[in-house]
């Protein structure tokens, strides 16, 4: 209703100016990168490239996202499903051991490992007599997404800059110096990968071509893998000099006495889609390249940066003045105190922003686990995509901080997940619908890999769902539900034809068997986790069935199995149980805290619902503790934060703003000194826990009231150490888009802008204040 909403330009002006402008937007070093972990990432969603930002030596590091091991590959096992009753079978035995033995034979995928990402090559420039500079300075500036180096040899100043620029789809370098003529270098290609060479090309090119591996072999995971059709790929780096004189021969550029120069990056490698890999690289290369159309760099540049403002401009935040703003960030991370410097926790928080727009944009492939960036042949995990928490967290930001577009690569890559994973669901569980485990790769992968004690987890599919579901929640677009609903809906059937009744009782439960609760506790029937997703997924199905108004039947279907799936249960330390069992044990410290998916990113337990399931999950967060590698403390600060408990957030964010060069999987994360998440070794999950983990404590929308509507939490978790900020830009479900200020912890100002004209509640202090609004509409209220 209209008549509540006041817009006047005494509000709209006071509300405008509660907002302050980003301070705290650098991470920047008086010293070159030494190891991987402190050079400083771009990318554009295709290409990304870490900068050591070295003086004499130059190291720029770089990836192009499909360049994986491997070849198209079905990794099904046909007739594992005759064997799915016996497993479980010994399951209900309580047979575990046996169960996982018959299912590591029978059941798994074939091979038992996915391929890896690959590093694609170095662009390395020699500068000498730079050994000696002074006044140095690298930088990484989040504004207009630019890496700088400065530095001064022989009272010359010499200037670097480096962006990936997604309308160009080039990495590119300038350097200039200032004084004319004192730019003398030699730049050149290198990979790692050894079938590979380096020659000058037409024109002014120099070509980096090359082969993955042919065969992957490794007698830890008993792998002899030939493959008959490698992916191939090239790079084509483009020079200009202004001024001086260049040569290119078969070791690359010779520049001499040259006023600036720009370079430019092209790659590609011959993957089309996950079925065909006819491509050719050089073709891609050379389109890309012309499309430069002799545009000079501050074309290039002033292009880049409106594409990269366009979306990063969005959200702007501020939780406190930087106490340490002119010190070097790692030397800021290393402080005792740096958790209470609220400039640095806006900086992480858009540094997550940051990293998912250059890790994942329309047309390339999702975020993996090290985003776009892996400069190893073996990384850890693979470097692909972990879907028992690790890819989701990757877009847990994404519609939050007003970053709709960087989903897209994910939906797309669910499109086809869900062809391969029909093969799996046909062939592992003859089941009808598509699935999808614990991981999956460039080729699709959807079976069970690694172990069947914790690769046998049939949640994975239906957890990406989710995030289908967000999109359509936070913008209403029903031309979106209608490309998501099959995809949703076949991850529905099949469940419906892979739930089973529990023998073991008469209580008529549907249970998830065989599964896990990742990554603990072995192969089990009825893993907690399992069954709040598949009812979440239910759900969603059922009520994007309504709005599209389709399959009745199928959607009763949904309703009737819904009810009948094993409910949450409070063990006997009043914990929440992982399992039909109640044999949680207190001591158990696991980085995985799977049961708690109902908490967040589901929503079945909450403060407002359901009480007493909310304090048993609590119970069980406590007993996890609040150490953890570095995605788990991002998904406990999103855990706190819906307890509404930001004190207890912060103590998580304390134990993850911690300095670490550590790269022993056994370690407890921190933060390396480029603000990468330490799992460790890198994950970058991490780092967009810990954005989603500040919009949680901020912002709220995952409830509904008793009439449905909307209830839009306003600073329900907000840390004692923030006591004075502002947000601007978030988003929330129904459509709104949502600015708060607040001063000595309290509320002082609040904007809510609907894009789509439903009704919300905002609920502020324990109060709740219906509001009505049209499409384009605004309300604002200020203390001011």
């Amino acid at each position: 209703m209209k008549n509540i909403i006041a817009f006047t330009a005494l509000l709209l002006s006071a509300v405008s100016s509660a907002f302050a402008d980003d301070s705290d937007l650098q991470l920047f070093y008086d010293r070159p990168a030494g190891i991987w972990e402190e050079a400083l990432p771009i990318g554009n969603g295709h290409l990304g490239a870490m900068v050591f930002g070295g003086t004499s030596e130059e190291r720029i590091q770089f990836n192009e996202n499909t360049l994986y091991v491997g070849e198209p590959h079905d990794y099904s096992r046909p007739g594992a499903s005759e064997h799915l009753g016996a497993i479980r079978q010994l399951l209900f035995e309580d047979k575990r051991l046996k169960a996982e033995a018959l299912a590591w034979d029978t059941f798994m995928s074939m091979p038992h490992r996915q391929m890896i990402y690959q590093p694609f090559g170095d662009i390395i420039l020699n500068f000498a007599g730079h050994e000696f500079a002074e006044k140095y300075r690298r930088s990484l500036d989040l504004r207009d997404a630019t890496v700088r180096a400065t530095y001064e040899v022989d009272g010359v100043q010499y200037s670097r800059e480096y962006i990936a620029s997604y309308p160009a789809k080039v990495i590119a370098i300038r350097l200039t110096a200032s004084q004319p003529g004192k730019l003398s270098f030699t730049a050149g290609l290198k990979s790692p990968h050894p079938d590979s060479s380096v020659t000058p090309g037409k024109g002014n090119d120099l070509r980096l071509t090359g082969m993955a591996r042919k065969a992957y072999k490794s007698e830890r995971y008993e792998l002899d893998i030939e493959f008959e059709n490698p992916l191939r790929f090239e790079a084509r780096l483009r020079l200009f000099a202004e001024g001086g004189t260049v040569d290119v021969g078969k070791n690359g550029y010779v520049v001499r006495n040259a006023d600036a120069v720009t370079l430019y990056l092209a790659a590609a490698t011959s993957y089309r889609n996950f079925q065909d890999v006819s491509g050719d690289p050089g073709e891609a290369c050379a389109a890309v390249l012309k499309g430069l159309n002799g545009d000079s760099w501050d074309a290039v540049k002033k292009a880049h940066v409106e594409d990269y403002q366009e979306l990063f401009d969005r959200v702007s935040i501020d939780l406190g003045p930087a106490d340490a703003e002119t010190v070097p960030t790692d030397e800021r991370l290393q402080g005792s105190e740096v958790w209470k410097d609220g400039g640095f926790a806006s900086l992480l928080f858009q540094y997550g922003r940051y990293l998912l727009i250059a890790s994942s944009r329309d047309g390339g492939q999702p975020a993996n686990l090290q985003g776009v960036w892996n400069d190893k042949l073996q990384p850890q995990w693979g470097s692909r995509y972990t879907t028992n928490i690790n890819t989701q967290m990757n877009y847990w930001p994404a519609e939050l901080t007003n970053l709709m577009e960087c989903h897209e690569p994910l939906f797309d890559a669910l499109e086809e997940l869900r062809i391969s994973g029909a093969k799996t669901a046909k062939n592992h569980y003859n089941a009808r619908g598509w699935v999808a485990h614990h991981n999956f790769d460039l080729w699709r992968g959807t079976a069970p890999i690694n172990h069947a004690n914790h690769g046998i987890w049939v949640t994975g599919g239906a957890w990406l769902c989710q995030h289908l579901w967000w999109r359509y929640e936070f913008s209403g677009d029903r031309e979106f539900l209608e490309r998501a609903y099959p995809i949703m809906r076949g991850a529905a059937l099949f469940f419906l034809d892979f739930l089973i009744e529990d023998p073991r009782n008469n209580k008529g439960w549907l249970i998830s068997t065989p599964s896990n609760s990742p990554e603990t506790g072995g192969l089990v029937a009825g893993p907690t986790m399992d069954h709040q997703i598949i009812r979440y997924l239910f759900s969603s199905v059922i009520d994007a069935s309504k709005i599209l108004g389709k399959d009745d039947d199928f959607r009763t279907q949904l309703v009737e199995a819904r009810a009948k799936i094993a409910p949450n249960q409070i063990g006997r330390l009043g914990q929440l149980q992982e399992w039909l069992e109640d044999r949680d044990d207190p001591e158990n410290k696991h980085r995985h805290v799977s049961h708690l998916w109902g908490l967040h990113p589901g929503d079945e337990i909450n403060w407002r619902d359901t009480p007493e399931l909310f304090e048993a999950a609590k119970q069980s967060l406590v007993f996890r503790g609040d150490a953890g590698t570095g995605w788990s403390m991002g998904w406990k600060i999103n855990f706190w934060a819906r307890f509404l408990d930001g004190d207890h957030a912060m103590i998580v964010m304390k134990n993850l703003m911690q300095l670490t060069r550590q790269t022993n999987t056994k370690e407890n994360g921190g933060l390396y000194p480029n603000l990468f998440d330490a799992h460790p070794p890198f994950q970058i999950d991490g780092n967009f826990g810990f954005t989603s983990g500040v919009v949680e404590m901020l912002l709220q929308s995952h409830l509904q009231t008793n009439e449905g509507r909307r209830l839009l939490h306003l600073l329900p978790a907000l840390p004692s150490v923030w006591p004075d900020g502002a947000v601007k830009g978030l988003r929330a479900r129904g459509g709104f888009e949502v600015s708060l200020k607040w001063k000595n912890g309290k509320l002082t100002s609040y904007e809510v802008s609907s894009k789509l004209g439903n009704p919300c509640t905002l609920y502020v202090d324990g109060m709740e204040k219906r509001v009505e609004l049209a499409a384009g509409e605004k309300f604002s209220w200020t203390t001011d």
